[in-house]
């Protein structure tokens, strides 16, 4: 019996402790399930995303920017093949041996290199140089297994047939930057991205940029690859078409030769942009292809500033160009009749003050017409201290000037109509009457662009219309193949009646036939102007020649031509150049001739004086 018991009790023991076993497989299984589900289920695709990356890479595929025109159809802007060398990081076990062995192969400074690698994610694509040498891509290729990491991909560069002409309207491209990375308007963007910086390539450059594609490709255990496995192709950015005309704008650049300052040209009727150039400039290539920060310092410390658009961000007093606008305001509110003469001896005394007149001995009597024509100063200072500083900056404000034109370029200045507010405002004191005295002949706190003055010589040209400058004048989608105009510029009608604009261009014809811009009468088309001659500093230094170079006066020429029927507005502004009439003049008279003969092929071949030198127009 006792034996029997025992093995009772031995084989109830043996089955409890199954029954523990059992369910310790059983948890053990339903771990294991758990696990399974969790690797396999919910964890799945990230693992096999892991082990595909392993095994392919994607790289993106830059589109081919839109191409540029100008109104002619005459490429300004296209793109050339190019090699681009990239780091694949998750390629590189040793990051610092990649930057102590990339520099032996290609010209690039170890200390930029480091630069672009550092704080860079594992798996980050990282561009490292652009536009490199058919022979520093055969280098790299050759050292591969010396390199991992590092690949050659073909690329687009952007090129610039024409070289520094036109280089502040059409601008440049470059990589994307820190800073703009975090701007909100890159946010879709990736680093090494190539963007628009400057000039209509920044403006436009959403529209230029195109949509990027992509390519899977498989790798082996090194990441060299393999195959192809799908390619999703990119689509090229839309072409533009510019309201430029080439031809009148190498013209322009041309003319001012190593001088700096800006010519701008517009059809008054409609505000399109013929030509705005701006010296000195820049080769866009050279700063599109990519320059070493000491190169670019270089460039921002220059004395002559390339980088300054003057057209449109040079603001200088307009000198007596601005008695254009005097003299609308003047018959406009009636203070003075066109006949209504006075007599100038030189001198025009104001409290304690005596405010000369450029020439010394005076202009005897004269009427509105003489006093444009000759550009008499006591004529305008007694003017304007008759009509005041409200009225004078309430009639500048009517003619565009202390406003942005809308241009579509960036960093486009606005100039500046002074009034007794602003100065307040600005500078915590009053105004001084004497103040309205210089305002009156475009002096003082008064500063206006070229392509401001250009707007004021279109005005006149069309009895008051001002039309907002137009640069654009199609764009061909590259989606649809679809040429899409752009609409005219929106134009303001001054209020200001038809026959005194009649009187003013008379005034402006005479300066060019017996007054103070000779030099600008042509054999070929008429011709009304008005010179003008902005001061820099004040000087008691005579004569002229005297003064050093930097110190000497801005020379102004704004015209429209032919004084019957306008087609084109023209501003001239040299730098320290002196007197407009000989400085400014004869640049925008072998300009209006070029122009005549572009659009009437009847007229002689070659203009006459059109092809003087800049020795002989500067001299």
């Amino acid at each position: 019996m006792l034996d029997s018991s025992r093995q009772a009790n031995e084989l109830a023991d043996i089955q409890s402790r199954l029954l523990f076993i059992k369910i310790g497989l059983l948890m053990i299984l339903v771990l294991l399930g758990l696990r399974l589900w969790q690797l396999q289920i919910r964890d799945g695709p990230h693992y096999q995303e892991l082990a595909r990356d392993n095994r392919t890479r994607t790289v993106a595929l830059e589109p081919a920017r839109g191409l540029l025109y100008d109104r002619n159809g005459l490429l300004l802007a296209n793109n050339i093949p190019s090699f681009q060398l990239y780091v694949s990081l998750e390629d590189v076990p040793d990051r610092d041996h990649l930057i102590s062995q990339l520099p032996r192969f290609i010209e690039i400074d170890e200390e930029s290199l480091a630069g672009k690698l550092a704080k860079k994610g594992r798996r980050e694509r990282v561009k490292i140089k652009g536009n490199v040498t058919l022979k520093e891509a055969a280098i790299v290729e050759s050292h591969r297994l010396d390199l991992p990491g590092v690949f050659i991909q073909p690329e687009y560069q952007r090129h610039y047939p024409l070289g520094t002409y036109a280089s502040h309207v059409i601008g440049y491209v470059g990589e994307i930057s820190e800073t703009q990375l975090k701007d909100p308007e890159y946010a879709d963007l990736q680093a090494g991205r190539i963007i628009g910086q400057f000039g209509v390539e920044r403006t436009f450059d959403e529209e230029l940029l195109g949509e990027p594609g992509q390519e899977i490709i498989e790798v082996d255990a090194l990441g060299y690859p393999k195959r192809s496995l799908s390619v999703n192709r990119p689509i090229a950015g839309d072409d533009f078409y510019l309201t430029l005309d080439i031809r009148l704008q190498q013209l322009a650049d041309d003319l001012l030769g190593e001088e700096s300052g800006s010519i701008v040209a517009l059809d008054p009727w409609n505000g399109d942009i013929l030509a705005l150039a701006s010296r000195p400039g820049f080769n866009p290539n050279d700063l599109s292809g990519g320059i070493s920060q000491k190169e670019w310092n270089q460039l921002l410390q220059d004395s002559r500033h390339p980088l300054t658009n003057r057209a449109i961000q040079g603001q200088y007093p307009p000198g007596s160009t601005f008695k254009i606008v005097m003299a609308s305001a003047l018959l406009d509110t009636q203070t003075m009749g066109a006949q209504d003469s006075m007599s100038c001896n030189g001198v025009f005394p104001f409290g304690k003050r005596q405010f000369r007149d450029w020439k010394k001995w005076g202009h005897g009597t004269v009427d509105l017409k003489k006093a444009l024509a000759e550009s008499c100063d006591v004529y305008f200072y007694k003017a304007g201290n008759q009509l005041g500083i409200d009225s004078i900056a309430r009639y500048s404000r009517q003619f565009g000037l202390g406003e942005k034109t809308g241009i579509p370029l960036p960093s486009e200045r606005s100039g500046l109509v002074p009034s007794p507010e602003w100065k307040t405002k600005a500078k915590g004191e009053p105004w001084y009457p004497g103040e309205t005295i210089s305002i009156s002949i475009g002096q003082g706190y008064l500063t206006a662009t070229p392509l401001q003055m250009a707007r004021v010589a279109g005005v006149v040209a069309t009895k008051g219309k001002l039309a907002q400058p137009r640069l654009i004048k199609a764009r061909r989608l590259r989606a649809t193949g679809n040429m899409q105009e752009y609409p005219d510029s929106p134009i303001r009608q001054l209020p200001i009646p038809a026959h005194i604009f009649s009187t003013i261009q008379e005034g402006l014809a005479a300066v060019v036939t017996e007054g103070t811009a000779k030099r600008a009468q042509s054999e070929l088309v008429s011709i009304a102007g008005k010179t003008g001659t902005a001061q820099v500093v004040a000087l008691k230094i005579d004569p002229q020649e005297d003064v050093p170079k930097k110190h000497q006066d801005h020379a102004w020429f704004v015209a429209f031509a032919p004084v019957e029927h306008p087609k084109i507005a023209v501003a001239v502004l040299v730098e320290h150049m002196g007197h407009g009439g000989s400085a400014a003049a004869p640049l925008a008279k072998t300009l209006i001739e070029a122009f005549m003969h572009f659009h009437e092929p009847q007229r002689p071949s070659t203009p006459r004086q059109s092809s003087l030198d800049n020795a002989q127009l500067f001299g």
